[in-house]
């Protein structure tokens, strides 16, 4: 199987494509997959931008919206994580992971999904130690603070991935494992990014909770973004043998080292996507201490037993399939052509993806304050939109301050 990496995306899906779809014309091989390690922007449309949080003149549709219409359709199957730059409204109706755009799948907060036989999981975000411990506090509408929070991994999330025994192929996260700069060729790194070399002294590159996902899970393949630069490095974990190649890449810009193809072996195409057993045991197991304040999680009140969740979900995809519900728009997407921005649409949606997941589980849906729904006909929209669900009011505010550290890295 031939895999494309991707580092930043920001929002570029056009010119990612078409340079991946030269490479094959030229190269004479056939591209199985995309992986984009986030910043991925899914806008669709001019309210989307609200979440976003950039400087504001990096605040522009781009052109994932196009994919999202139905204008245009990804080449390729597309699987990505969220970044410190999302609309993270959207990421939100998708906090499990499901389809952004045809054939563009978001791989979730923190998830594992199989494409073909290749265990792919992920994890969405940065780190930032003084929300790590939190629970997702966010609530939409989101204000001035939450929108530059709301992207921060949570212990939550990790500890699921923790649980996680059977042997994964490929980890994507956004931001680096902390001390991975130890695996690879630091005076090359430096060389390039000079500015790294205090926070590598003072051990502050890169994050705890991924390197400890790194010596826990132990993936064949580590990709990553959010530095702007192409970085490798090998791991061995311990006397076993076991390596995990580790790569970050660059944001797409003419001329940087944002895309690498990797063969990894796999069994006979064609490949599609399928839930992964275990991970959705796990996510069974976890959901009734979703932690949605600032409280810390109380992982020990998650009660079910293990075994029993995985028999109820192994009886649950022999009964339906493991393809991942449909695609649904939920909101009007972006008019090139109209004169004034489409903003009529102000509310945040129950995806039905999200409300199907959450059935098939037989889970309760927690992502959002039932108090504050308000029902938002699908008639209304201007583009058509499949099937009914509940909206809460979204009018956010453009705000255009930034974390430091995170204004630096959108900049490199």
């Amino acid at each position: 199987m031939r895999i494309a990496v991707e580092g930043c995306m920001h929002g570029e899906l056009d010119n990612v494509y078409a340079t991946l779809l030269h490479l094959q014309e030229v190269e004479k091989v056939k591209i199985d997959l995309l992986l984009c390690c986030g910043d991925f922007q899914a806008v669709r449309n001019e309210k989307d931008l609200d979440s976003l949080n950039c400087p504001q003149h990096y605040k522009s549709m781009k052109s994932f919206w196009k994919y999202y219409s139905g204008e245009k359709v990804a080449p390729f199957p597309t699987i990505f994580i969220g970044g410190n730059h999302e609309a993270s409204n959207y990421l939100w109706e998708l906090y499990y992971g499901g389809w952004v755009a045809p054939n563009i799948y978001f791989l979730g907060f923190a998830g594992v999904i199989k494409f073909g036989n290749i265990r792919i999981g992920g994890l969405s975000g940065i780190y930032k130690e003084y929300d790590y411990h939190k629970g997702h506090f966010e609530k939409l509408p989101y204000d001035k603070k939450d929108v530059r929070t709301v992207y921060h991994i949570r212990e939550y999330d990790v500890h699921k991935l923790m649980q996680v025994e059977e042997p994964i192929d490929i980890f994507l996260s956004h931001d680096w494992p902390l001390g991975i700069t130890n695996h690879g060729n630091l005076k090359d790194l430096l060389r390039d990014k000079p500015y790294f070399e205090e926070e590598i002294r003072k051990g502050i590159l890169g994050n705890k909770p991924s390197a400890e996902l790194l010596d826990g899970l132990r993936p064949s393949y580590w990709f990553a973004g959010h530095l702007h630069c192409k970085f490798a490095a090998l791991v061995q974990h311990g006397e076993d043998g076991l390596i995990t190649k580790f790569l970050a890449l660059d944001k797409c810009v003419p001329g940087r080292k944002f895309l690498q193809i990797v063969e990894v072996e796999s069994g006979p195409g064609p490949y599609e996507l399928h839930y992964d057993e275990e991970w959705l045991a796990i996510t069974k197991k976890f959901n009734s201490v979703l932690p949605l304040t600032v409280q810390r999680a109380n992982l020990s009140g998650a009660t079910l037993d293990m075994q029993e969740c995985r028999q109820f979900v192994r009886d649950k995809l022999q009964a339906r399939g493991a393809k991942p519900f449909d695609f649904v728009k939920t909101v009007p997407c972006h008019d090139s052509s109209a004169l004034v921005a489409n903003s009529s649409f102000s509310g945040h949606c129950r995806n039905p993806q999200t409300v199907g997941f959450l059935q098939f589980l037989e889970l309760e849906y927690l992502l959002d304050d039932k108090s504050r729904q308000v029902a938002v006909s699908p008639a209304s929209f201007t583009s058509k939109v499949a099937g009914s669900f509940d909206c809460v009011s979204e009018d956010i505010p453009i705000d255009d301050v930034n974390d430091e550290e995170e204004l630096k890295a959108d900049e490199m």
